[in-house]
């Protein structure tokens, strides 16, 4: 793992920090294919796991007792683990359709 420059490092942790992004743990915490850390973060259980092809992801435990985990967002950096709850980060966007009449000149 490379050491990252102080000072390039404390900007990137200063934008984390500024766009929702959060710490979860080190990426030592699930360390093969197939194990899961929980953690609860601002009340809502998050599940940390890693998959068989070895990338490590993120879902929000839903507490209805149907609902499947959401994914959320989740990035590695540094050896670490960051979640991005914002809701407005894991909706999909629907391009509008506009309609429009032509008319004739």
């Amino acid at each position: 793992m490379n050491v990252p420059d102080d000072s390039r490092f404390r900007r990137e942790m200063a934008s984390a920090y500024r766009s929702g992004w959060h710490f979860i743990d080190l990426v030592t915490a699930v360390p093969q294919g197939g194990d899961s850390l929980m953690v609860t973060l601002f009340g809502e259980p998050i599940v940390i796991t890693r998959g068989e092809d070895e990338d490590i992801r993120a879902y929000r435990c839903l507490r209805r007792p149907r609902g499947a985990p959401q994914p959320v967002r989740c990035a590695i950096r540094y050896g670490m683990i960051f979640v991005n709850l914002d809701q407005r980060d894991h909706q999909l966007v629907e391009a509008e359709t506009t309609t429009a009449t032509p008319r004739s000149a």
